[in-house]
Order: C-alpha cells, then sequence, then structure tokens
C-alpha cells in the first residue's frame, strides 16, 4: 500500500549561508534541463522535478505494516532520530527514512554487489558485472541470509526491507531522485523491491574495500621479472617496532583476570617484509604465466569503480581511546575517523534509533554511522558504551597460480574438474551476455574475466612438473569473504551490548571484514579486541604472495580461534591507539599478516596523548579533535635538514628551497612549504624508484605533471617543464605511503646506494651517482613543476592548491553529460593535511596531489556526557542534489569543525527541526 499523506509540507531549506548560491545553481540546472528535454522530446522539466524526490519531514504519514506510531525527528543538518515501541518498527521506520534520502544511492549499491550495474548504465559496465559476478557477493549474501543469521537478525532485515518499499510504492523514479528522471531519457530502468540480502551484500562490497594485502601479493609477484630478493626486501622493510608501538602492548593490565593478559605477554607478529614463502613449490618456468596473470588482473582491478574500493597503499583510519583517568570529564573519551575514497553522498549515514523504552520487545538505543542501505548502526554508542573501528589489515586473501587443463586444473598430481555455474548480465539498451564462472578448490577463477588474460594462460610456459597441462595458467582467489558469515548479527550485538563481555560476544560475530575493534564503556573501561576469520597457513606459506594452487599444501590450514586473537582491556598507560600499525609485536606465535600499514598516523597520535598527559595533563573532547586535525608530516621531518644542506645555485630553485627554512612541517593548506616539499618528495620518488620498477607497474606515457594548458611564459621556463615532463614517460610512480617513508629512512643512511642513481639520458643529460645529486635534481624538478601548475610567484604558491577535494556522484556524476555532472557534483575544497599524517587526506603521487581518500567522517564521544559527544560527516544527510543537506556539512568538516550530537530525549527534542510521525 502507497504511503497515505495526512499532513506535508516539503523539505526546509535549512540554514546555510550559502542559500543564494544554491538557489542560482538550481536555477542553471533547471535552465539546462529545460534546454535537454526540450531537445529529447519536448517534455519540460522545471523546478517541481528537482524537488519532486526530496522527502517529507514534517507532518503525518501512514505505512502499512507499523504496529504503532514511530516520531522521526531531524535536526537543523537533516540528520533523523527516530523514535519507536518495538523493534520491528525502530527497522521499519529506519529502511524508510533512508529510502527517502539515499535511495539512489542504495539501488546502484546494490547493482554493484550483485554485478547488475549493466542493467542500469548499459554496456560500458559489463566489465564490471563480469568481475563482480564472479566474486558473488550477492550468492554469499544469500547464503548467510538463509543460514547463518539469527531468527531476529532475519526479523529486523524483513522489517527493514518493509521500510524500503513503503517508500517505493507508489513512486515512478523521477519521484524518488533527480538520477532516475535523468536516467529515464536513455533507459526505461525501473528500481525493484527492495530485500533483506540487498542489505547484507553491502558488507562484502565494505570487506572488498578492506580487504589486506592482495594489492602487496601482486606487486611483489611482478617485481620479481627485475628486481632480486633484496631489493624487493628494501621496498618492503620490516616494521618499525622500535620507534612505532603496536596497538597490544607487552604487559598490558586486564582488570577482568586482574592478571597482564596473555595476549600481552605473547603480543606481537612475525615481522614484515618480502619474503618468498607463498611461492614454495613453483617452478622457474611458471613465472612467465604468473607475471601475464598478475599484470593482466592488476588492469581488471583498476577498471572497478571508485565505490568497490581505491586501489592502492596508505588508505586506512584512526580511532583512539583515553581512559578516565587522564580526561578532563574523568569518563572515556573515544574518537574515529575512518579514512574511505571520498564519494558524494558520503558512504555514511548519520541517525539515532530510540526504543521510547527499552525493554524485551524493544532492545536499542542507540545513535552514530551505518550505511544507507542496511539497519542497525555500524560505528558509535548507545546508552552504555561507545565503539569505533579501523582496518586491522590481517591478511585474509590469498591468490593462487593454477595449473589449468581442459575443464579442469591440476591438484594433488590430479586433474579436478572445475565447479562451475552460468550467470546472464542484462544490458540496458542491449542484448545480455552470458558467462561461465568457474572455481577451484581455492576459489574463483580471476583470471577469466580477462580475454587477454586468457590468451596469455594458454601461452605460458608450462613446468617440467606437468608435461601434459598445455592449457596454461589462472589465477584464484581465496578470501574469507567468499564464506557465509556472520557479520550482520555481529551489528545488531554491538548496538546493544551493555558492557565489555556483552562486546567481546558481539565481536566474535563479526566475521569480515576483520577490524580493529576500541571500546570504551560509562563505567570508566576501555578495551581493544581484533574480531574476524582469519586463516592460518601452513610452513613456508605466508600470504605474501601468489601461492602455488596445485601443492595442497598451500592450502589454509584452519583458522585463528577467538582465544587466540590479540585484545587489551583496561591497559596501564589509560588508552589505546589504532590507526592501521601492527596490532602485536614479534612474540606473537602467529602470522596476521606481513604487510601491516607502518605506523606513522599511529605513533604521531600515540605521542600527541602522552605528550598531553605527562606531568598530570587531562584530555578534553576539543583535545581529540584538534588530534584528529594534526597535520604534521613524519616525512619531512626527515628530509628537510637534509634537503637545506644542498647547495643549489640556479636562483629560481633557491628561492623556493628557503621556503623550508623555518618551517614547523605542518601541511596547512594555505602553506607554501607543504606544497614545495611534497612535490619534491613526489619527484624523489619519480627519480629513485621510477626507471628501475618493472614494466608492469609503470605509468606508460603519461606526464606526471605538466599542465600544457599551464605551460606559457618565458621560453626558457617552458623548455625546463617539458623536460621534466619527457623524463616522465614510462616510469612508475610509488603512491608514496607510509611504507615508501619506511623505504626512504632506511636509504637514508645509505647515501651511494644504487636506489639513488638516475640513468645517464634525457634533454638535460647527466646522471645522478648518489643521494644528494638526486635531491638536488629533485627540488629543481619540483620547482618547474610548481611553476607549471600555480606560477612562476612563490608568494601565490599554496598546498591547498594542489591538494584539492573534488566531491562526485559515482555513478552519473562521473561518467554522465556535462550537465548533469555540473547538476550533482560539488567542489573543490583546498584541503590541509596529506598521506600518512593523522589529517589523512590522502593523495596518490602516480596521480598528482588531489585528494583521493578522506576522513569520511568523524566523531568524538564523551562518556562522562553522551549529549556533549560531537561528530559530523563528509557531505549531508541527503543524497538529492540541491535539497539543502546535500553537502550542508562539508565546509565544517573541510575546516576541521564538529557538529553537536544530541542523543538524549530532552538534547533531542532540543536540537530537532521538523518531525514527522509515521503511523499505522
Amino acid at each position: 500500500m502507497p504511503p497515505n499523506t495526512t499532513a506535508s509540507t516539503g523539505q526546509q531549506p535549512g540554514k546555510s549561508g550559502r542559500k543564494k548560491g544554491r538557489r542560482a545553481r538550481l536555477l542553471v540546472l533547471v535552465l539546462v534541463l529545460a534546454v535537454i528535454a526540450g531537445v529529447t522530446g519536448g517534455a519540460y522539466w522545471s523546478i517541481s522535478t528537482v524537488r519532486a524526490s526530496f522527502p517529507q519531514t514534517k507532518g503525518s504519514l501512514t505505512l502499512d505494516g507499523l504496529s504503532g506510531p514511530v516520531d522521526v525527528k531531524r535536526d537543523g543538518y537533516g540528520v533523523p532520530q527516530i523514535y519507536a515501541s518495538s523493534d520491528e518498527d525502530l527497522f521499519m521506520a529506519q529502511g524508510f527514512v533512508q529510502a527517502q534520502d539515499r535511495f539512489w544511492e542504495m539501488d546502484v549499491r546494490r547493482h554493484m554487489t550483485s554485478g547488475r550495474l549493466s542493467e542500469m548504465f548499459g554496456k560500458g559496465q559489463v566489465d564490471n558485472d563480469e568481475f563482480l559476478r564472479t566474486l558473488g557477493w550477492d550468492r554469499i549474501a544469500k547464503q548467510e541470509y538463509d543460514t547463518k543469521l539469527s531468527a531476529a537478525t532475519k526479523k529486523y532485515l524483513q522489517a527493514y526491507a518493509k521500510g524500503v518499499n513503503a517508500y517505493l510504492a507508489g513512486k515512478d523514479g523521477a519521484e524518488i531522485s533527480l538520477e532516475y528522471a535523468a536516467l529515464g531519457f536513455t533507459n526505461d530502468y525501473k528500481p525493484e523491491q527492495w530485500t533483506p540480502v540487498d542489505s547484507i551484500a553491502w558488507l562484502k562490497a565494505m570487506a572488498w574495500d578492506l580487504r589486506g594485502n592482495m594489492q602487496d601479493e601482486i606487486d611483489r609477484a611482478l617485481m620479481t621479472s627485475r628486481l632480486g630478493p633484496k631489493q624487493i626486501a628494501e621496498l618492503y622493510p620490516q616494521y618499525p617496532y622500535d620507534r612505532n608501538k603496536p596497538i597490544v602492548r607487552t604487559g598490558g593490565y586486564d582488570a577482568v583476570t586482574e592478571t597482564y593478559g596473555p595476549q600481552d605477554a605473547t603480543a606481537g607478529t612475525a615481522g614484515t617484509g618480502a619474503t618468498a614463502g607463498g611461492t614454495a613449490g613453483a617452478s622457474s618456468s611458471g613465472a612467465t604465466g604468473l607475471q601475464s596473470q598478475l599484470a593482466g588482473l592488476q588492469d581488471v582491478l583498476d577498471g572497478l569503480p571508485t565505490a568497490v574500493g581505491v586501489n592502492g597503499n596508505g588508505i586506512g583510519s584512526n580511532s583512539w581511546v583515553v581512559g578516565g583517568k587522564h580526561t578532563i570529564t574523568g569518563k572515556p573519551l573515544l574518537a574515529n575517523d575512518p579514512h574511505l575514497s571520498a564519494s558524494l553522498p558520503s558512504v555514511w549515514y548519520q541517525m539515532g534509533l530510540h526504543c521510547r523504552s527499552v525493554s524485551a520487545s524493544c532492545q536499542y538505543d542507540v545513535a552514530g554511522y551505518t550505511f544507507a542501505g542496511m539497519p542497525g548502526v555500524v560505528i558509535g554508542h548507545n546508552q552504555d558504551i561507545a565503539w569505533g573501528m579501523t582496518n586491522s589489515g590481517v591478511d585474509v586473501t590469498d591468490l593462487y597460480l593454477e595449473k589449468l587443463s581442459g575443464d579442469g586444473y591440476l591438484y594433488g598430481g590430479k586433474t579436478v574438474p572445475f565447479t562451475t555455474r552460468q550467470e546472464t548480465i542484462k544490458v540496458a539498451g542491449g542484448e545480455p551476455k552470458k558467462i561461465v564462472v568457474r572455481a577451484t578448490k581455492n576459489g574463483p577463477l580471476l583470471s577469466d574475466r580477462s580475454s587477454e588474460l586468457v590468451k596469455v594462460g594458454r601461452k605460458a610456459t608450462v613446468d617440467t612438473a606437468a608435461p601434459d597441462r598445455g592449457d596454461g595458467y589462472g589465477i584464484s582467489l581465496r578470501w574469507t569473504a567468499l564464506d557465509a558469515g556472520t557479520t550482520m548479527d555481529a551489528v545488531f550485538a554491538m548496538d546493544k551490548a551493555k558492557n565489555w563481555k556483552d562486546f567481546r560476544a558481539a565481536a566474535a560475530l563479526f566475521d569480515v571484514p576483520s577490524q580493529n575493534l576500541i571500546y570504551a564503556d560509562r563505567e570508566d573501561n576501555i578495551g581493544y579486541t581484533l574480531p574476524g576469520k582469519i586463516p592460518t597457513r601452513a610452513q613456508g606459506y605466508d600470504g605474501s604472495v601468489p601461492a602455488p594452487g596445485w601443492d595442497p599444501r598451500s592450502r589454509w590450514t584452519g583458522y585463528l580461534d577467538e582465544d587466540e586473537l590479540p585484545y587489551e582491556y583496561n591497559p596501564k598507560r589509560g588508552y589505546i591507539v589504532t590507526a592501521n600499525q601492527a596490532v602485536v609485536d614479534k612474540k606473537y606465535p602467529y602470522t596476521l599478516t606481513t604487510d601491516w600499514g607502518y605506523g606513522a598516523r599511529s605513533q604521531r597520535i600515540n605521542d600527541l596523548i602522552q605528550s598531553k598527559i605527562d606531568g598530570g595533563g587531562k584530555i578534553s573532547t576539543d583535545d581529540m579533535r584538534q588530534m584528529q586535525l594534526d597535520n604534521s608530516s613524519e616525512m619531512a621531518k626527515l628530509l628537510v635538514p637534509q634537503l637545506l644542506k644542498i647547495d643549489i645555485a640556479d636562483p629560481d630553485v633557491r628561492e623556493a628551497q628557503e621556503l623550508l627554512e623555518g618551517w614547523d612541517y605542518t601541511q596547512d593548506a594555505d602553506s607554501a612549504a607543504a606544497a614545495y616539499f611534497n612535490s619534491v618528495w613526489r619527484n624523489i620518488l619519480k627519480l629513485a624508484f621510477g626507471h628501475k620498477l618493472p614494466k608492469e607497474l609503470r605509468v606508460k606515457g603519461q606526464c606526471l605533471y605538466v599542465d600544457p594548458v599551464s605551460t606559457t611564459g618565458p621560453a626558457d621556463e617552458v623548455q625546463k617543464v617539458r623536460e621534466c615532463g619527457e623524463r616522465d614517460a614510462d616510469q612508475a610512480q610509488p603512491d608514496g605511503g607510509d611504507r615508501w617513508f619506511e623505504v626512504v629512512r632506511a636509504l637514508m643512511d645509505d647515501p651511494d646506494s644504487d636506489w639513488w642513481t638516475t640513468p645517464d639520458s634525457g634533454p638535460r643529460k647527466g646522471a645522478d651517482r648518489n643521494r644528494d645529486d638526486l635531491f638536488a635534481r629533485a627540488m629543481v624538478d619540483a620547482r618547474w613543476e610548481l611553476t607549471a601548475k600555480l606560477g612562476k610567484d612563490i608568494d601565490t604558491w599554496s598546498w591547498g592548491r594542489l591538494h584539492r577535494l573534488f566531491l562526485k556522484n559515482q555513478t552519473l556524476g562521473t561518467e554522465g553529460p556535462g550537465f548533469l555532472q555540473y547538476a550533482l557534483n560539488r567542489g573543490p575544497w583546498k584541503l590541509s593535511g596529506g598521506e600518512a599524517t593523522v589529517n589523512a587526506s590522502g593523495w596518490n603521487a602516480a596521480g598528482g596531489y588531489g585528494v583521493v581518500w578522506v576522513p569520511s567522517m568523524r566523531m568524538v564521544v564523551n562518556l562522562g556526557d553522551l549529549d556533549k559527544s560531537k561528530w559530523i560527516n563528509l557531505t549531508g544527510a541527503s543524497g538529492h542534489a540541491y535539497n539543502a543537506h546535500y553537502t550542508d556539512q562539508t565546509d565544517k568538516w573541510a575546516d576541521g569543525e564538529l557538529l553537536d550530537w544530541s542523543f538524549s530525549k530532552q538534547a533531542v527534542d532540543g536540537s530537532t527541526s521538523d518531525t514527522l510521525v509515521l503511523r499505522p
């Protein structure tokens, strides 16, 4: 039954100071759409078309299926707080409200996770759909729903789906979002009913984004074509335990058992570094097949939509918790800011879910961040506890090189038939395409999704171990998320946990993706636990590089038991920091990964906390916020003193070098020194490593920084810029993350290392013979790079002019017509921060200085007074372009501000702007 409107008003414009700007953009949009509509058939798009999908936020609506009235109270930023008297009503209302704000996003996500984007966007998405069908996320999600999840969780998922479908009932596409109206020009697509499986499948996409070291496996294996073991090891240094502390430290005190926890006595990891263990049993003649297959797989991964995850190193998150003995309130403070690719709308959706009276029939009183399309709250707090998450980075994916033969593959000396299934991909405006997905004992054959990979695999050399296996090689994937799990159960269990025991029990259900979970409660306890389904491997196989699939010894041997996983509760130091660093130290008896983040951010946070509490200092909520905004560059602290020692003759370059004198290493948006340093850093990486990495990792034929439009001015300046650009051609470019910090740090003590040399070629001629020669050349190149980008006058330079954030709608805002991109996208914003800093507005040195991942939200929970907690989102509550809440939080987010976070009914009532009553 469609919703029955008994009183209705449109979405209010809010209090933004940019109301005139929005109105102007709206008028431009209406004019453009009117022209386009006239050209395409005479339909007339008006302001009513743009506003048709805006949610009703006042008055009342009748929803079939509710058992009682539900209040939806929105604050001045459109953030909803829902009040109900039963669990089912609460989650049904959550589905309805999220669909009001974000259904287009929800619909695109479910089509992506099920490999059905072609149904919406046509043949350009077929390749992506083939790959995602091969992974089979929606199939695993259905298995979870059918066989793994509790009856209560299924009931909540059904209620949520019922709420979404109540919103959809009776609506055409234009009434749901502007994007559907635009899609109607080329496609007769109609949204389908929502299902519980649609909600579960998005967890698989998030698991993929946080999957661990698969890219490192590929890169390390590709490096073997040109580099030896010593060189590869230099590019994957050991984790610096002496400098950057792991999360769980030896001697952490467990207040429950009143002992030093056994997990602390053995806390550690087997170490980070390139090893050959994963290739045990592979012959040298198989290297050709492996190299070709991995190069092709890398191309496939690069082609996936950004929404499926940023392909690169350095992405991560921050979270930390400080116990009451170190805070002004005497109760814990907990901060979290997950780093994810920037999207519009933000991946997160803020809301509160409140039972009017918590009881057996209505168990929830929780607020925080969730995903549009999924019930419950993923990160946040309830009336008793708070929690945050960062990616643990544990290794839960392994690639296998498979020997193929006809309809089977080699395993244990025998040919074993593939497990196969046929998939049909429907294509908007085109004929459907059928594919066959093949899988081995290790997992799906990813290599089948590239015709080039199949050709190469057939031609690849087959070694003497299998002389009759002439069809070549393929690559399969073993990944914990391809097994049905219970993470959805974990979300609901955390939402109603009352203490550490409850939280640990909930965490045990959180199998994929493995996350660092931090905890605090109102009784002044803090904790950390590592959940997840974490595989164990046989000796000789550590997951660092692809393994031989034909060898049964290479298969996983099992999973770590819950009591073998590290945790920490009320450590003596009084705080816990997780920022993707090593979880444990070298004494830990199991290998969790060979590829931890290297701890630049985490140690900076540790140092900031320690400096604040030394001498009895106390930490406030605003201190936590200020720590989240720390822009200090650890790499600059290491390199700048050496850069200043170098004698520069060119007065223009010397002028740039002087920017670094007296610089405090802080990467503020208005800092010219930060702009120059980051350009020098990028050029150091290019010069030191660009010609030495294998061709598969190179940026082909791309000038990495010369903008032809801006290369104007005196002829000598233009020539210098062109020379730098010509040297970029056919070079690799490291991404510049904290692994490269450690690579360069280790090489600083060896100024004559071969890594510091460059070839005697190019328009300038003349090789760099040592570290300081190369640094000098990087400073010259950086000067002319910034001249091309920012102008010759260094007084006009700033980091923010280079380091900009553009927010793009991940579908029509990325590949739609220009007028639609204008309508849907926003930006730029000039940002502070940078790579591997606490304020991690990440950029990838392989592609420029633009912001590619961000603190996707920030929160600070005050366990002393929950109503004094603070939060903010990257964009806004709404997914509707030109709605007042589309990007109304972004300016404040960019400035490092946090918003008040009401939780108690009194506080929520005080901050409510609009109230909608949903009636049965």
